[in-house]
């Protein structure tokens, strides 16, 4: 990128060789410091893939928030998901079979809101039976420990249980090339020439992995906004249902 003449407002009565010598002197400066630095890395360039690989899970594992998005294939189906993810709980909608539905966990406390669309298609729980479903409809239904769909929603709102299940590769790891995403420098590590995943890792700043490509084709998340705080808080109590005591003490 060059840099710009600076402004000389000329006389036109001046001489012919002064105009020529403020012409040279406008060249001259266009020339001088026009070439852009390249922007410093933070050195994962100059690593083998396994350790950059490593860089980024630690740097991943010492950040306090995440945004994660993207799409996830299991044994279990395909999942779409954007969470906000933290250290004391997480927050985001969560797509599946043709359903979407928000979960938000703070602390220990989880809970999930969806419309009356969501509740006439998956069922509502046991414990709400008599309820019909527009009771539900975007209320937030507070789901218990007890109850076994706790440990597998509870996950999508767990940055570490996420984190460490998806940041995983299979196979020999080697460094592809370098990229871009969304401005910002990256370098790229392979598994299995790809097949094993595949994973974009920041090359500025702190090694943060940008993007992931699970392997077998599994799916492709996004992760960014890392470190940046984001408000987590319970709903008011007039919006949630609560089935708790029905299932600690369903004799009560």
């Amino acid at each position: 990128m060059t840099a710009t003449a600076p402004s000389l407002r000329l006389d036109w009565r001046r001489s012919v060789g002064g105009v020529a010598s403020a012409g040279a002197l406008a060249l001259a400066l266009t020339g001088c410091g026009a070439e852009e630095k390249e922007p410093e890395t933070n050195g994962l360039d100059q690593l083998p893939a396994a350790e950059i690989e490593e860089r980024a899970q630690e740097a991943a594992a010492g950040a306090a928030t995440v945004r994660l998005s993207g799409t996830v294939l299991t044994e279990h189906g395909s999942f779409r998901i954007d969470v906000r993810l933290g250290e004391d709980g997480g927050m985001g909608e969560v797509s599946a079979d043709g359903t979407t539905f928000e979960l938000l966990r703070v602390g220990d406390d989880l809970y999930i809101k969806a419309d009356q669309q969501f509740w006439e298609s998956e069922g509502i729980p046991e414990e709400l039976e008599s309820d019909p479903t527009e009771t539900l409809d975007s209320m937030y239904v507070r789901v218990v420990p007890e109850d076994p769909a706790y440990a597998e929603l509870s996950g999508f709102t767990d940055k570490n249980t996420l984190l460490d299940g998806l940041l995983a590769l299979d196979g020999e790891r080697e460094a592809g090339g370098e990229g871009e995403i969304d401005g910002t420098p990256t370098i790229r590590v392979e598994a299995d020439g790809g097949a094993g995943g595949a994973m974009e890792v920041s090359l500025t700043g702190t090694p943060y992995p940008l993007r992931l490509e699970r392997g077998g084709e599994a799916g492709q998340l996004s992760m960014d906004d890392w470190g940046e705080e984001f408000s987590l808080n319970a709903p008011k109590e007039d919006e949630i249902i609560d089935y708790g005591d029905a299932v600690i003490n369903p004799d009560e």
